[in-house]
């Protein structure tokens, strides 16, 4: 039986800049600190950097009719904060608001909408220098930035994102260290993640103050669908423990306005959340237009039985938990097909997380803004690229997005990742996601058979079955 999605369903694809722009020194830029994280020898497997990457700074117009041959409706891309605002305060590099000014004339020449993201991970190195995330001021400088970006691009951008996955910048880059700017403290992790929180709200505050009435906010949040390994006591105690730090931690206050009770009795030992002040949840409470989510995988989890917990979160290995309070929790490889991540092919996951926003949140419509997997994509002899998993891959969890819309899920639209291959944070350029095949040595780019079966699919609404494109 064919599945139809809605007629107005958004079709995209989307990408981070510091995974594909490159030309990190150029227009005025200065360090991120994932530029900071990649040149620090043992951090990045291979030893890769983002100072090229794919090179889209330079091949921007290309990128851009790329998307226009795949028929995508919309391009979700992030601003490098270093590009438009280099030390993150005072006012803007022209040059580098320039880069996105074309960017997005270019996207609207093509039909495609943009969506813009102010933040995917890339904090300018001197804010860190001057205590990072961890530190309140940075949440003000956030929406100072916000600003600047919304006065430039306010008249042609009309989705706007605040951040992408505050998790990983908060606990992968604060707690494990497995992310820039590399930091292993779990209390900084914690105020990390508040001050994340409170500056989507003030950022949300000073775009809903630039931008036209009509213009549209959001956060992409990186919800983790966590399942516990049995049914007693320690197991289901650990499945909330987890839930607390990778969900409620972020979804409650920016839904709610609140923070979970359970989060501060189990971190208790570490911080007595003093950083949280007065009016800060109800900043962090700021209506939202829609919600994005990001999904991969499940997590499965249980209490440990031993003093040396499983490690195998699909978040990198470090020596050091991102799960400040819940260190203790064991994450298990559940059985079955695994992309080259290492990362579980479940779309039942994709199904639960609709439904439960759905329910978390009635009324707020949702968007996909993430989902994809990393597989060994090779040119055959010819220079064409099959990738028969990624479109198997990409069907299983469309059919799921389907399901959740029968179900009552209320879902506006389904991005992608990524367009191409790309820098893979602390991966290098070891992990290929893209539905575009690039070469590295020559920065060609080559549409997968993924690609063609995904532009059958934006231009027709209609899910294809999942074989190679004839």
């Amino acid at each position: 039986m064919s599945m139809t999605f809605p007629p107005a369903f958004l079709w995209g694809t989307a990408t981070a800049a510091y995974q594909i722009e490159g030309a990190v020194r150029e227009g005025g830029r200065t360090p991120s600190i994932w530029d900071t994280f990649s040149h620090t020898p043992g951090k990045v497997e291979g030893g890769d950097t983002g100072d090229t990457a794919v090179d889209h700074f330079h091949r921007r117009a290309e990128d851009v009719a790329l998307m226009a041959g795949l028929g995508v409706g919309a391009y979700r891309f992030s601003v490098s904060w270093s590009r438009v605002q280099p030390t993150g305060r005072g006012p803007a590099v022209q040059r580098g608001l320039d880069f996105y000014r074309g960017l997005v004339d270019d996207l609207l020449d093509h039909g495609i909408r943009p969506v813009l993201t102010l933040y995917h991970w890339d904090l300018p190195q001197e804010l860190e220098t001057a205590g990072g995330w961890p530190e309140r001021d940075t949440a003000h400088r956030f929406a100072d930035y916000a600003r600047i970006v919304a006065e430039a691009l306010g008249d042609r951008v009309d989705m706007w994102t605040t951040l992408n996955e505050p998790w990983c910048s908060a606990f992968l880059g604060y707690g494990s260290g497995v992310h820039a700017p590399g930091r292993t403290d779990p209390v900084a992790a914690l105020r990390a993640a508040h001050h994340l929180n409170l500056g989507h709200g003030l950022a949300a505050q000073a775009l809903r103050s630039a931008l036209p009435a009509g213009a549209q906010l959001s956060v992409s949040l990186n919800p983790s669908v966590v399942r516990a390994s049995s049914q007693s006591p320690a197991d289901l105690d650990a499945r909330r423990r987890i839930d607390a730090l990778a969900n409620r931690i972020f979804a409650d206050p920016m839904l709610k306005g609140t923070y979970p009770r359970d989060l501060f009795a189990d971190t208790g030992a570490l911080t007595d959340w003093s950083f949280v002040h007065g009016d800060d949840l109800a900043v962090i409470k700021h209506p939202l237009d829609w919600l994005g989510l990001n999904y991969y995988a499940p997590s499965v989890v249980s209490a440990s039985t031993d003093n040396r917990p499983e490690r195998n979160d699909g978040h990198g290995a470090s020596e050091h938990s991102p799960w400040p309070g819940a260190d203790s929790v064991s994450f298990h490889q559940p059985p079955g097909e695994r992309t080259e991540m290492g990362w579980s092919v479940d779309p039942t996951g994709l199904h639960n997380l609709l439904l439960h926003y759905t329910r978390e949140a009635p009324g707020l419509p949702l968007m996909i803004t993430e989902n994809g997997a990393a597989y060994v994509d090779k040119p055959a002899a010819d220079g064409s690229v099959h990738d028969p998993d990624r479109i198997r891959y990409l069907h299983g969890h469309l059919s799921a997005v389907h399901r959740a819309i029968a179900d009552g899920a209320d879902v506006r639209g389904y991005f992608l990742w990524s367009l191409m291959d790309n820098f893979e944070w602390s991966y290098g350029n070891g992990k290929r996601f893209g539905a575009v095949y690039v070469d590295y040595e020559t920065l060609a780019r080559t549409p997968k058979s993924s690609a063609h079966w995904y532009a059958a699919l934006a231009r027709s609404g209609t899910l294809p079955e999942p074989s190679l494109p004839q």
